[in-house]
């Protein structure tokens, strides 16, 4: 499942594209970001594409596919690039990353702590 969720906690299940489209349009300081997350129960870990209003007018674009070491970020001053990789990741297109260079800043966060398997017995 799809959801959608901007900074002032506005929540939408199965975000159809206007939805989409209305709440990027939407951004401005004090709901500068917006989340689309794919929750699917068979899948582990973090699925997940985000935008930032950056506060030069600039939109920073990040998604994780899964795991930590799968995140990856870039920049750009077109909203309707933004939009097009928003929908296109939320279809599932094969090529939604093809208009941007992406960079891998998995280095910035805390590697995922291995589960111990005597703690998750009790």
């Amino acid at each position: 499942m799809l959801i959608a969720t901007n900074e002032r906690g506005h929540v939408v299940k199965r975000p159809s594209r206007p939805t989409i489209g209305k709440m990027l349009a939407d951004l401005q300081r004090g709901n500068a970001h917006l989340v689309l997350e794919r929750l699917d129960t068979g899948r582990p870990g973090s699925w997940y594409i985000q935008v930032l209003l950056r506060e030069n007018n600039t939109f920073q674009l990040e998604y994780r596919d899964g795991v930590r070491e799968l995140h990856f970020q870039t920049q750009t001053i077109s909203q309707e690039k933004v939009l097009e990789a928003l929908l296109g990741w939320a279809g599932a297109a094969p090529d939604w990353r093809d208009c941007f260079m992406w960079n891998n800043i998995s280095e910035r966060f805390t590697p995922e702590e291995p589960r111990d398997p005597e703690t998750s017995r009790q």
